[in-house]
């Protein structure tokens, strides 16, 4: 008697889980578009929030974590796909995600590369103790609290990865955000081909999703800097405003026609007929480590081989920094407090937008030289950075932190 009330129970439950819908989209060039535009906001409004409103990383990043918490439950105690929550918490995870990697970075010091291994490594397990637990990893099968659990925390790490990895080929190896967008949007295209012409589609998805996060944060740099600096000189603002609306008109378009829901009997019947996954996984990845490895020691090599260095034509110039001449940095330090002892604080904020360029441009460079001093002064230009972009700036701590700038960059 008692086996077959267990029996029954199994049977009432297995029917309730086949009648609950999906908790995600289907994988459409929706879901792509939405996914990109996401991240370049989740950036921006990162960087608004730190630097403009004057949050601190600290801030930030306590600020975003709140409102994540509070979109996941949101998100969990819903019984299907709901485009709007979904992708709010998607955002929300985007500027989470960047602010784990950017605290590891800015506020702690650790390595972009060792960062990169972290984050990859906490995803490669993140994906093994899932499979292992439900046997799929597929997007099509988010169906119970547990595997969404897998899936969030599997996005989390997408976005810390990407930032990571990201970061790391624009700054740290110096490739600038430009060239860093062009090789990932061909990594990108290079495996969306694969998925066509038969990879294993949870394989392709993975790799793209986590590609998607640099290529974001370079067409979103590519829009926002001025012409001066390589962009398109829209302002972050601007660029914000626009991607916003694009995602609110998708989102709004998707959930009157529900084109990107999920059935319910969908369950994950196509993956479960495809082979090879794992074999493909090990294949892949062993390809990228070797590619990456290369790639960065090849990168690496170039940028310690002397070739910025800067003759004195009279020899006067002395160079006291272990960095080597900061000279530009000094001389544009110097105009940003002129043209606030001139009252002219538009121009001001401007000019320091050209110290905040040429610093990352120099980063890789500067950085091998000697990571202690290099890390003193990034940290006196984010505060400099954060004063003249403040909501409301004052000129006497503007001024302050302008000097204590000019005090380090010897």
């Amino acid at each position: 008697m008692c086996n077959v009330f267990l029996s029954s129970s199994r049977m009432q439950v297995t029917t309730k889980s086949q009648q609950m819908l999906s908790k995600v989209p289907e994988v459409t060039l929706y879901f792509w578009i939405i996914k990109i535009l996401c991240t370049t906001v989740g950036e921006t409004a990162a960087d608004f929030l730190n630097v403009n409103l004057s949050f601190g990383l600290t801030g930030t990043s306590i600020v975003t974590g709140i409102l994540l918490a509070v979109a996941l439950i949101v998100q969990f105690m819903q019984r299907r796909y709901v485009p709007w929550i979904y992708w709010l918490t998607v955002a929300l995870v985007s500027v989470f995600g960047t602010l784990v990697t950017d605290n590891l970075t800015d506020a702690m010091g650790v390595p972009l590369e060792f960062s990169t291994v972290l984050f990859g490594i906490l995803l490669a397990a993140t994906f093994l103790v899932w499979y292992l637990s439900e046997e799929t990893l597929s997007m099509h099968s988010i169906f119970t609290m547990r595997r969404e659990s897998f899936y969030w925390l599997a996005i989390l790490f997408t976005f810390a990865l990407g930032t990571a990895s990201g970061d790391l080929m624009a700054e740290g190896l110096g490739l600038g955000y430009l060239v860093t967008g062009i090789i990932v949007a061909s990594l990108i295209a290079f495996f969306a081909a694969g998925w066509k012409l038969g990879v294993h589609s949870v394989l392709s998805f993975w790799l793209i999703y986590i590609l998607t996060r640099p290529l974001g944060a370079s067409i979103g740099d590519l829009l926002s800097q001025p012409g001066s600096h390589g962009g398109l000189g829209l302002g972050a603002t601007m660029t914000s405003i626009i991607f916003c609306g694009g995602i609110f008109l998708i989102v709004t378009y998707l959930s009157i026609t529900k084109r990107d829901a999920i059935a319910s009997t969908a369950g994950h019947t196509d993956e479960a007929k495809e082979k090879g996954g794992v074999w493909q996984t090990a294949v892949v990845l062993s390809l990228l480590i070797i590619a990456g490895g290369i790639g960065y020691h090849i990168r690496q090599a170039a940028l310690q081989t002397p070739a910025h260095a800067t003759a004195s034509n009279s020899g006067a110039v002395q160079q006291t920094s272990p960095l080597g001449d900061l000279s530009v940095f000094r001389t544009i330090t110097q105009d940003t407090i002129g043209l606030l002892d001139a009252g002219k604080q538009s121009e001001a904020t401007a000019r320091i937008g050209d110290l905040e360029y040429e610093w990352d441009n120099a980063q890789s460079r500067l950085k091998s030289k000697d990571t202690a001093e290099w890390t003193k002064i990034d940290g006196k230009i984010d505060t400099v950075l954060r004063e003249l972009r403040a909501v409301r700036p004052t000129k006497t701590s503007e001024k302050s932190a302008l000097e204590a700038l000019l005090s380090v960059l010897k």
